[in-house]
């Protein structure tokens, strides 16, 4: 009996422990009332009843079955009803931002964009979420109209060893990427571009030519009649009358790659207004696509627009320019969560 009376310091307002429910299944078993439980834990006989209520099991005695009480079976199933525990989603009843995320990401943002976006644009909801805990909503299957199917990347994938380099067989005259300055690498300036096509439905001529801007990640997107060096110096014909006055400041230099339609370099440096120099070229590795990264990720978000396999031909010059808008304002982690636009203005704002 002394472990049974013995003197313990009160626990009123406090979960009842195992040690709790020992105690509890020793004084049952010697016939005490919860009333009488209660008293000798310092807890109230409703408290007591409920645990009883937690651990009951019917054992056969005498050729009888009886209730008895298992501090085992209580606190297994106290451990069960716990692990459902937590704090209320934070999105639960905000039906309007779950709208608006839902039909942000299906029309294509990711959701560290859409939550950006909100921001941006300064859009009032209720609650306010980070987008970890977007993604883990997603995981978690929480949304009616979304799930991981409707992102466009989510992924764990180890990343390349990229350090193979080759030599072009076919382009020995251009310059090489390797010659490029560091401040081109470094990203420091505007006005250094990456430029790639991006092919139509096999057995079509009709392309897109990209312009990505390496600093502020701006995108120019052009569609050409065919993949050739004619028609892509045509595009840079264009833009050198558009910007006539400022186009060596904004287009310093191009890289691309090894492609049959850049190869006449000559042709993209030399300006249409005299024998001078409007632009330099840099030829990256055969097979390095890495070297320009700001092109692939960016042909990426074209493809979400035009997939593989496309007839790039039916779609119309504004709607190419509609995608180049949405690129355009698309707010970008690496760009502290501001869009090219907005980075662009505020340049010139400063």
């Amino acid at each position: 009996m002394e472990q049974i009376n013995h003197s313990t310091k009160s626990r009123k307002g406090k979960h009842l422990v195992y040690e709790d429910r020992i105690r509890i299944e020793v004084l049952y078993k010697s016939w005490l009332t919860p009333t009488c439980i209660g008293e000798q834990l310092d807890r109230s006989r409703r408290t007591i009843e409920r645990e009883l209520a937690l651990g009951m099991y019917e054992a056969e005695s005498s050729y009888k079955l009886k209730l008895c009480y298992s501090a085992d079976i209580a606190q297994q199933k106290r451990d069960i009803n716990s692990s459902g525990k937590g704090p209320m989603l934070k999105i639960a009843k905000d039906h309007q931002l779950a709208k608006y995320i839902e039909n942000s990401i299906k029309s294509g943002f990711s959701p560290y964009a859409t939550l950006q976006n909100i921001k941006n644009n300064n859009l009032k909801f209720e609650t306010i979420i980070c987008f970890k805990t977007l993604y883990s909503y997603i995981d978690d299957g929480l949304f009616l109209g979304l799930t991981n199917k409707d992102l466009l990347i989510k992924k764990n994938v180890k990343k390349r060893d990229y350090h193979k380099i080759r030599q072009a067989i076919t382009n020995t005259k251009g310059t090489s990427i390797a010659d490029r300055p560091i401040e081109i690498d470094n990203r420091d300036e505007y006005g250094n571009w990456e430029m790639d096509t991006v092919v139509s439905k096999q057995g079509t001529k009709t392309v897109l030519l990209v312009l990505s801007e390496r600093m502020s990640r701006q995108e120019l997107i052009f569609k050409m009649k065919s993949k050739s060096q004619s028609e892509v110096i045509r595009v840079i014909d264009r833009l050198e009358r558009k910007h006539s006055k400022d186009f060596k400041q904004i287009f310093k230099s191009i890289t691309t790659d090894n492609g049959c339609e850049f190869l006449n370099f000559e042709g993209i440096e030399k300006s249409i207004y005299s024998d001078k120099m409007r632009t330099k070229m840099y030829f990256a590795h055969p097979y390095s696509s890495w070297e320009r990264g700001t092109n692939e990720n960016i042909n990426k978000m074209i493809r979400r627009f035009i997939p593989k396999g496309v007839d790039i031909s039916v779609f119309s010059n504004n709607e190419v320019r509609r995608i180049q808008n949405w690129i355009n304002n698309y707010p970008r982690k690496i760009l502290g969560g501001k869009s090219s636009n907005m980075l662009i203005k505020n340049n010139m704002a400063a």
